[in-house]
């Protein structure tokens, strides 16, 4: 495991480059729930996604916080998908209130400025995900577990 990774570190590069990604949740009865959603980098251990309060997702992340995302490199899914570098990242979202999200909000149609049409809807929200680790195979022999701590270093 990597004490300090640098800023060319794989799982920062994945974190700051991937703009989808597919979020597990918990539904009500435990069962694991897997969708695909949008996303952007808010900072080193956040992530940050424009939900839909009508989605299966949101309604899971509302009862339990907890979830995961695997991000893959951009370019990596296509030949071998195996042979691509992908992240796993665990932690808990919270639902921004919309008067406290400014931040969050513009970086997230920086990064997706489609949702522009779409983000100031009723149902929608942005919601944060807070990284308490990150789990990166980043191919043959390359698998390493981070803690937060060392995605900020």
């Amino acid at each position: 495991m990597t004490d300090q990774p640098t800023n060319d570190h794989p799982a920062k590069q994945i974190l700051q480059s991937a703009f989808v990604g597919s979020l597990g949740t918990l539904s009500s009865g435990g069962s694991p729930f897997v969708t695909l959603v949008t996303v952007a980098s808010s900072s080193p251990t956040q992530l940050v996604m424009l939900l839909s309060g009508l989605a299966k997702h949101t309604e899971n992340l509302n009862s339990n916080k907890q979830c995961s995302l695997l991000l893959v490199q951009p370019g990596g899914e296509n030949g071998n998908p195996l042979e691509g570098a992908r992240l796993s990242v665990v932690g808990d979202v919270v639902r921004l209130p919309r008067d406290a999200d400014a931040k969050e909000r513009e970086k997230f149609l920086e990064t997706h400025p489609e949702a522009a049409m779409y983000a100031d809807f009723g149902d929608f929200s942005i919601y944060r995900m807070d990284i308490r680790e990150a789990h990166l195979v980043a191919g043959f022999g390359r698998i390493e577990t981070l803690t937060a701590d060392q995605l900020s270093a």
